[in-house]
């Protein structure tokens, strides 16, 4: 029976990956990636020429059973996402669990994932802090930050650049408009930037210029 390694990728910066991320990526029997096409421009820059399956959250209830098969017979496997570690806001939790299920051992690298750099970067206390990830989008939005709203710790949330605006607005509404907000945005990258604030302020700033990239907010807990 092998292993299954969970293998986190660079979020902008290539030069963050690590060596041993390169080591695993290249003796692994194949890798399962969330999109072939943007992992492929990864591994060519590596050179590592290992074979990918495409693992994504529209297959991976359907992909399990049969990567549970390969791993029990022996079968190196790695599973990378798009950006960032496995699993956080990204597929890898069905999987994980199977392999536990199982009695496959799963082991997880250390490396690069969006929200830590962002927390720190925001100056907002991090010695408690709730990771959030995307909001509900419609069902049980409203319902989600009426609850996050006594939340006395560090909030987290990720959101597209399309929809910043909307939840800035949603969290002067339900959080009160003096909340202290931080908005870290192409982190690792060229534009990196962070906005901090009131959630008023912040609101303001996007809305006058509308932004680019990967987002992360975050928002300091009830006082």
């Amino acid at each position: 029976m092998s292993k299954l390694y969970i293998v986190p990728t660079p979020i902008g910066n290539l030069k963050d990956i690590t060596f041993r991320a390169i080591e695993v990526l290249k003796n692994v029997d194949f890798i399962l990636a969330e999109d072939t096409r943007t992992s492929g421009k990864l591994l060519k820059h590596f050179e590592i020429a290992t074979h990918m399956q495409s693992h994504h959250m529209h297959n991976e209830h359907k992909t399990v059973d049969s990567i549970i098969e390969k791993l029990k017979s022996g079968t190196e496997v790695a599973l990378i996402s798009d950006a960032g570690t496995p699993a956080i806001s990204d597929p890898g939790y069905l999987l994980s669990r199977a392999c536990i299920e199982n009695n496959i051992e799963v082991e997880c690298l250390p490396g690069a994932t969006a929200f830590v750099p962002a927390l720190v970067n925001s100056g907002l206390p991090n010695d408690k802090f709730v990771f959030e990830g995307f909001l509900p989008v419609k069902k049980g939005r409203q319902t989600r930050l009426l609850l996050l709203a006594v939340e006395t710790r560090t909030m987290i949330f990720y959101e597209s650049p399309h929809k910043l605006v909307k939840t800035l607005g949603h969290f002067c509404e339900y959080f009160g408009e003096d909340r202290q907000v931080s908005v870290s945005r192409e982190l690792t990258k060229l534009y990196e930037e962070t906005i901090r604030g009131t959630a008023k302020d912040v609101l303001h700033h996007y809305f006058q210029k509308p932004p680019k990239g990967e987002i992360v907010v975050v928002v300091a807990g009830k006082k």
